[in-house]
């Protein structure tokens, strides 16, 4: 008879027991995927300073940098030479400023110029580990930059996580760019993940000399997209070259002085805290 009770506590104790990852995660309110159809669009820009803007206002901020490949985070926070420790619940991510942390696979290389030669299995397992061993703590957004594309990498959050609150995607005014973007608003669709709306980023250039906006980029593929997936338009982004210069230099944008690029990247902040407060 004993015996039996003893295998009753036994399996009523393995059921209590819950998975690594979930357990990890527990302490994270919301957590938000930032993706593009295609490279070269400024998703890691548009994450990183959503990142910095929301631990300004005083949110608790975590940015997991999920491009194995090509990791750009801790170049543009400054943090490339940084390396994450061990704490007693796992491995600790980079203090970037009292409410930002960061883990990259970038943090975790010798040589910065060396490639991260891995196939799709290496690959998923470093992300798992990102998720599950990172001591992320609690958090009231864990802002997740994704490699472009709808392959290995994003499938494979999103069926981590189990529940994703939100995405936002990134797209340029090209119809090259829209063609693929479309596949990450299907993407999200498919698989169920809220998209909070669009950013179009470069969608003009700052003349240096006057100040004013110059349309560069024509057509409307970005509107006609955002109808067809019944998706707002967060902010159109124009190209400002300070933007660019200060990521180069591990100088976050958003931490300057108040510009246009700014001012419109702030609706992209604002529509974040709205969805979620």
């Amino acid at each position: 008879m004993s015996q039996n009770i003893q295998s009753a506590e036994s399996l009523v104790n393995s059921k209590v027991e819950e998975p690594k990852l979930v357990s990890n995660l527990r302490g994270i309110k919301n957590k938000l995927m930032v993706m593009s159809g295609k490279g070269g669009v400024g998703k890691s820009t548009v994450s990183a300073n959503l990142a910095a803007a929301l631990a300004r206002r005083g949110k608790r901020v975590g940015l997991l940098d999920s491009d194995i490949h090509g990791p750009s985070i801790p170049t543009m926070f400054g943090i490339a030479d940084k390396r994450p420790e061990v704490g007693e619940k796992g491995i600790l991510p980079v203090q970037v400023a009292d409410n930002l942390k960061v883990m990259s696979i970038g943090l975790l290389l010798d040589d910065q110029d060396s490639p991260v030669v891995w196939r799709g299995p290496a690959k998923m397992g470093a992300i798992k580990q990102f998720l599950e061993e990172v001591d992320w703590g609690v958090l009231d957004y864990l802002i997740i930059d994704l490699p472009p594309g709808t392959g290995d990498e994003p499938l494979s959050i999103v069926q981590l996580l189990g529940k994703v609150d939100g995405a936002i995607v990134v797209t340029t005014p090209q119809d090259v760019a829209l063609t693929s973007v479309r596949k990450s608003l299907k993407f999200t669709e498919m698989l169920e993940v809220p998209v909070i709306g669009m950013v179009e980023n470069m969608s003009g250039v700052i003349c240096p000399h006057c100040n004013e906006e110059i349309q560069v980029f024509g057509g409307e593929s970005v509107e006609k997209a955002a109808k067809d997936f019944n998706t707002p338009i967060l902010a159109t982004l124009p190209i400002e070259p300070d933007v660019s210069s200060s990521g180069d230099k591990g100088d976050v944008y958003v931490n300057d002085d108040k510009s246009i690029w700014k001012e419109k990247f702030d609706l992209i902040v604002n529509s974040v805290e709205e969805k979620f407060n």
